[in-house]
């Protein structure tokens, strides 16, 4: 008796150290179709961090297609995208307090915007594939100029140095200049 009350014990515990690691492996972020990426450097003293997930274009159409023009996008995929500066900034000449920052863009043919939003440690899109991002928390919107990429990134990246920050993804870089 003692020795059945043992087994099922047993089995019971392997059982649940099972789901346990099944569980675990599911939080492992960097086996994502999209990983997690970060860009990190110094702008004008400030230090400038921006955490992202990292999708990549697989022979996908991305501007104007998975992406389209003139709508809110949550800038990468996952959760929302993470802009952070330890001290204020300008960011194409409008003042950006120190903090924590959702980072939105609506991308255009001619021009895109980039929005910083206070509210952070959401998922970056709702069920119905809108994004997360609320006017209402909107701390800064600026208007900047997409430019052809002299090299093609097959994953998106932001890339951060000493006039700002830049997207780069397909054939595309948007530069926003930081001062």
């Amino acid at each position: 008796m003692k020795k059945i009350i043992f087994s099922k014990g047993l089995l019971l515990t392997l059982v649940g150290l099972l789901i346990t690691s099944l569980i675990w492996a599911q939080a492992d972020k960097s086996k994502r179709a999209s990983p997690p990426a970060t860009a990190t450097g110094k702008v004008m003293g400030a230090t400038i961090t921006i955490n992202y997930s990292s999708p990549a274009v697989k022979g996908r159409t991305i501007w104007g297609g998975l992406v389209p023009y003139d709508k809110v996008w949550r800038t990468g995929a996952n959760e929302a995208t993470l802009f952070e500066t330890d001290k204020a900034i300008k960011v194409e000449g409008k003042t950006l307090p120190a903090g924590k920052y959702s980072l939105y863009t609506i991308p255009g043919e001619k021009e895109w915007v980039f929005i910083f939003n206070s509210k952070t440690g959401q998922w970056g899109i709702k069920g119905e594939g809108v994004t997360t991002e609320d006017p209402a928390n909107d701390v800064l919107r600026v208007t900047v100029k997409p430019e052809k990429s002299s090299s093609y990134n097959e994953r998106m990246k932001f890339v951060v140095d000493k006039k700002g920050f830049t997207l780069e993804w397909e054939h595309l870089k948007v530069p926003v200049s930081i001062k």
